[in-house]
């Protein structure tokens, strides 16, 4: 369990600081949260003064639960800009109430894990198992096979002949008009450039989902 104690906080942010070699971290975020420890107007008094100090340039949220409305709702009263949360073409939970509630108090969009888990990678067949020293293996085998076959029937009847399914997959978020940047994972510097591409990919046709409309 997470320790949200103001002398807890403040440390981590100094530990960070020094880790990081710099003045000041961009975006500093309440990372995955119960509501319980979200409601502590001490802690978003207490992050308010190190932004004031200029330690930090803007707070955020990132979500634990993809459709937690309590603490999106609560964004603009504790000063955060940024809201991070799963989203991806197999989870699109968040368009149903934490998009339109950012989008109502102008908050930027962090989409996290955009490849779902790597399933939206185009690497793994419907027949796919995992270790269960993989996360991914933790998940009950009827679900795997389940979201397995999802994602090869979007490959057939969603993503582009030539179109690298890992880049559509990141693309097909930065569609939706809430989201302003996604998180995807890299291992090498060839995975980074392929990722920073898809930002030029427009993949809405007639075959898109367009659930937000």
């Amino acid at each position: 369990m997470c320790n949200y104690g103001l002398l807890v906080v403040l440390q981590q942010l100094e530990d960070s600081l020094r880790a990081l070699q710099t003045d000041y971290i961009d975006i500093y975020q309440f990372h995955s949260g119960s509501d319980g420890s979200f409601d502590q107007d001490d802690l978003w008094t207490l992050l308010d003064k190190q932004v004031l100090a200029g330690k930090i340039r803007h707070l955020g949220i990132s979500l634990g639960n993809n459709d937690n409305l309590h603490q999106t709702n609560k964004a603009s009263d504790i000063h955060a800009k940024v809201i991070q949360v799963v989203y991806n073409r197999i989870d699109q939970k968040p368009e149903e109430r934490v998009f339109p509630s950012c989008i109502s108090q102008d908050l930027g969009v962090l989409a996290r894990v955009p490849l779902a888990s790597g399933f939206l990678s185009g690497k793994y067949q419907p027949t796919a198992s995992f270790d269960q020293n993989d996360v991914r293996g933790k998940r009950p085998a009827e679900l795997i096979a389940s979201q397995l076959q999802q994602v090869e029937e979007i490959k057939q009847k969603e993503v582009p002949a030539g179109i690298d399914m890992a880049q559509w997959a990141l693309a097909w978020c930065l569609q939706h008009p809430a989201v302003t940047s996604v998180i995807p994972g890299c291992k090498n510097i060839e995975q980074v450039e392929l990722n920073a591409k898809a930002a030029d990919l427009d993949v809405v046709s007639l075959k898109h989902p367009s659930a937000w409309e």
